[in-house]
């Protein structure tokens, strides 16, 4: 009786599992761009309320209840400012699941779905020439978590960036 329990909870959850795949190939959990993207006043968008954002500019929102655990640094210009996003476009290009939606010389914004469940997260870097860094922003649009995706992705290009030609 006990072993027939857990196979049909076994069951139960393999159907389950696979219903969620099927259902993020299907963009159910692709969620919806954000319609404030870009650069507002020398600004990006703020980090997310949750934990599934990081932010180089989180330290110029001091109210922001997420402000330190969603710092990260900015990253370094590889040249001049169009050049570093000319690498930074190559680079993203060439990412499972990117898609670049924009991109404008001093400006880039990719989309990063993921393989299997189809999550989506926005992903931005503008050439701040007032501070000579490239400032970046990534996000997941669903989820109070992104278990460190946003900042494993972007300390992924700061290292594929350093060792661009």
């Amino acid at each position: 009786m006990l072993k027939r329990l857990f196979r049909m909870g076994l069951i139960v959850l393999l159907v389950l599992a696979g219903v969620a795949v099927g259902a993020g190939q299907l963009g159910f959990w692709q969620g919806h761009a954000p319609v404030d993207l870009g650069v507002h006043g020398g600004r990006l968008k703020p980090p997310s309320a949750t934990d599934n954002s990081v932010s180089s500019q989180a330290a110029l929102h001091t109210d922001h209840p997420r402000r330190q655990a969603a710092a990260i640094a900015p990253l370094p210009l590889r040249g001049d400012g169009p050049a570093t996003l000319a690498r930074l476009l190559a680079l993203v290009t060439a990412m499972p699941g990117a898609r670049v939606v924009q991109h404008d010389g001093s400006y880039l914004y990719a989309q990063f779905s993921s393989r299997w469940m189809g999550f989506v997260d926005d992903t931005e870097f503008w050439f701040d020439p007032v501070a000579g860094v490239v400032q970046v922003r990534s996000a997941s649009r669903l989820g109070e978590s992104d278990l460190g995706v946003n900042r494993q992705r972007i300390e992924a290009i700061r290292t594929a960036l350093a060792a661009a030609p």
